[in-house]
């Protein structure tokens, strides 16, 4: 039994997908509508799955609430599987008493994101695979290629031109830290994580994100997207508008955007709309906060949102299927300059010989 203990507190520690995640809040929003009290609900849904680590979560959250722990109360205690909207909305859901249509918003929410971010997913594995396969024909061509040719023009001798020079010291570089190269990744990307772990870091880096031609357009609409999706179905669900905006703050990927929405949420904290404060932020296009200021007008805040978030993604959706394709092309390219300009520096002593001759 303590081995079984310990197996499910290792679970219990693991990542939960979105992909469970959505199908988890689906099956709970249809039983419950089917009149089932949530403790059962839970308990026939842990009864379905395999062991996985939500399985292990599930039962946990089962006991909590049987012992009379609020249903919201029991999912903040895992906050890795659960995001803090999650909880808020479930929270709102049981005030309200509408529990089962607050899951049907959050299933819909979570199905949305998960096929919004497979789109992007999708779209960039043509130019990732392009240059994954350039970068490993010029290694190859740096550490197999190049130093025949080296060796070659060290027996003929002759004065080699700058270009071929500049060939055979990046091949010898190459060939001396070639183990190193695998490395550039990793440290890339720990050195970014070290950057952002300062919020001041962080706000500039995503600032200068939105300043960079053609991608940074792109990446502003889809934290938009991430922006008004989160808030309208908070507000469609119930949360004030304050409390939903901080959770918005907490969930935006975007420093420079978080803390636009920090300073709409004190100035509706002092009485103020959320149009207003929205455009004096400078961190949201014009035409998003002409649609919200309509809908506050009109009383349909929530439902403007999600057309902004539908609006915003299949903008992203058309960008970026230009875009990798234009990708795709450039990287085409680009590698048969470089190709080429290998092949030109290694032939140019070559002819120069021969005229010799």
């Amino acid at each position: 039994m303590d081995f079984l203990k310990y197996l499910s507190l290792l679970n219990l520690k693991k990542r939960v997908s979105i992909e469970s995640l959505v199908v988890f809040t689906k099956q709970l929003s249809t039983l419950i509508a089917a009149g089932l009290p949530l403790v059962k609900a839970l308990k026939t849904l842990y009864d379905q799955l395999e062991p996985c680590a939500l399985k292990d979560i599930i039962k946990n959250i089962a006991a909590e609430v049987e012992s009379g722990t609020n249903f919201s109360e029991s999912l903040s205690h895992f906050p890795k599987v659960f995001p803090e909207f999650y909880v808020n909305m479930i929270k709102a859901g049981e005030l309200g008493g509408r529990l089962d249509g607050i899951l049907k918003h959050l299933s819909e929410f979570l199905d949305k994101g998960q096929k919004f971010r497979e789109k992007i997913k999708s779209a960039l594995m043509y130019p990732a695979f392009v240059l994954l396969v350039a970068v490993l024909i010029l290694i190859m061509l740096m550490i197999f290629v190049i130093p025949i040719f080296t060796n070659m023009f060290l027996v003929l001798g002759g004065t080699l031109p700058l270009s071929t020079k500049i060939l055979i010291a990046a091949s010898d570089i190459i060939r001396k830290t070639w183990y190193l190269i695998p490395l550039l990744p990793i440290i890339a990307v720990a050195l970014y994580r070290f950057l952002i772990k300062s919020p001041n870091r962080r706000f500039l880096i995503d600032r200068v994100k939105l300043s960079i031609p053609i991608v940074g357009p792109l990446i502003e609409q889809v934290s938009v997207a991430r922006f008004a999706r989160i808030l309208g179905t908070l507000l469609s669900s119930g949360v004030p508008i304050v409390n939903a905006l901080q959770t918005v703050r907490d969930t935006v990927d975007n420093e420079f955007i978080a803390r636009a929405v920090l300073r709409v949420r004190d100035s509706i904290k002092e009485g103020e709309g959320i149009s207003g404060p929205m455009e004096t932020a400078g961190a949201f296009p014009p035409l998003v906060v002409k649609m919200i200021d309509i809908g506050e007008e009109t009383g349909q805040l929530d439902k403007m949102l999600m057309q902004i978030a539908d609006n915003c993604e299949e903008e992203v959706d058309v960008a970026i299927s230009g875009l990798t394709s234009l990708l795709g092309h450039i990287l085409i390219v680009f590698m048969g300059l470089i190709v080429g300009f290998i092949v030109i520096s290694m032939f140019m002593p070559l002819f120069s010989l021969a005229k010799l001759l």
